[in-house]
């Protein structure tokens, strides 16, 4: 009973904001007129031009494209296109296992179309350069790279263009 008369002491700085508490103000008044609207429209071309490149991989690999605006169907639906089963959603729902999946995933994608799997590690860590490749280059589907390797037969690449 001897923290009793303590208590109000410690509801005051509970309540207390931590600015208060603090020795320097922390408000910045230079930029109290509002933020720029510029990154906003700038993430807003970004996700535009994702939606736009990941339409085109899909209407590449024959999917409708309107599938890639749809959240967890286009995941599925991206199985579909490298060969994995469906249910391999449910491993990218799991942290970390997630990640592991997404990598080989877009190695399964690069192969797809043709490309190496240097191109599918480019896909997961730098999508937003090379998806647009994938999606506006001239890449053409090849078939499910996942289903080719499960089976054992080689996956066709394009012979190599002479400078």
């Amino acid at each position: 009973m001897k923290s009793l008369p303590n208590l109000p002491l410690i509801a005051f700085c509970i309540l207390l904001p931590s600015q208060f508490l603090l020795a320097q103000d922390t408000t910045d008044y230079t930029t109290s007129a509002g933020t720029s609207p510029v990154p906003g429209i700038i993430g807003l071309l970004v996700a535009l031009l994702m939606i736009v490149a990941m339409w085109k991989v899909f209407v590449k690999a024959g999917q409708p494209g309107w599938a890639s605006i749809i959240p967890i169907y286009n995941l599925y639906v991206w199985c579909k296109i490298v060969g994995r089963p469906g249910w391999w959603i449910i491993l990218m729902l799991i942290p970390f296992v997630n990640i592991i999946v997404g990598i080989v995933l877009c190695i399964d994608m690069a192969k797809s179309f043709g490309k190496g799997a240097g191109f599918g590690i480019g896909l997961a860590f730098l999508g937003i350069i090379f998806l647009p490749i994938l999606g506006f280059g001239s890449a053409q589907y090849l078939g499910a790279a996942a289903v080719e390797v499960a089976q054992g037969t080689p996956i066709p690449l394009p012979p190599p263009e002479s400078a």
